[in-house]
């Protein structure tokens, strides 16, 4: 037997046999008098927006806001402003020129205006992180107080990927200076529809 089906056949045998449950986490939290407006200032504190689009028109909200963008990929059925297909390469690497990434989010977060993106229909994650900007549709109505509701609706009973996505990439250091775009998209944008 070699070192290292030794080492394997000890981690099976020592794998607990019964599942631990989590704990319970009634905390008190804030709740926000206006949800969408602690989105909204939340959001802008991290460099995103938020907009709220009253005739629910994606497809015209994209061709008013980015029509000088090449590359705009989608991961939602619906949108059809699009011009490449985003789950069509083999590689992630292939998505490295996308202009904008127009991906669902499950729902918000007024606290820090993160927003929980845990999308089946997405076939490389790393979009999420390779796109310039981002425009990230989220139902109106799924808008939560804080992380801990938030958490409460986080489901991990099939396997996959979830985050939390707040505003664009960006980076400080100790001396307090913020550099947005430091790593991924340079702007993030939260449309609820």
């Amino acid at each position: 037997m070699t070192s290292r089906e030794s080492i394997l056949n000890n981690i099976k045998k020592n794998i607990p046999s019964s599942t631990i449950e989590l704990p319970q986490t009634n905390i008190a939290h804030a709740i926000y008098k206006d949800k969408n407006e602690k989105f909204k200032t939340s959001l802008a504190s991290v460099g995103g927006n938020a907009v709220w689009l009253e005739d629910g028109n994606i497809d015209e909200f994209v061709r008013k806001n980015y029509s000088n963008l090449e590359i705009i990929v989608s991961t939602c059925k619906e949108i059809t402003c699009t011009n490449r297909d985003a789950n069509k390469p083999n590689t992630p690497h292939a998505l490295e020129n996308v202009d904008l990434a127009i991906i669902e989010a499950e729902f918000g977060v007024a606290e820090n205006g993160a927003v929980w993106v845990k999308n089946s229909n997405n076939r490389h994650r790393a979009l999420y992180f390779l796109a310039t900007q981002l425009l990230i549709i989220v139902n109106k109505n799924n808008i939560v107080d804080t992380m801990h509701e938030a958490y409460e609706r986080i489901e991990f009973n099939q396997a996959g990927y979830g985050t939390f996505i707040s505003g664009p990439s960006k980076t400080a250091d100790i001396e307090q200076s913020l550099v947005i775009g430091a790593h991924g998209p340079t702007s993030a944008c939260v449309l609820f529809v």
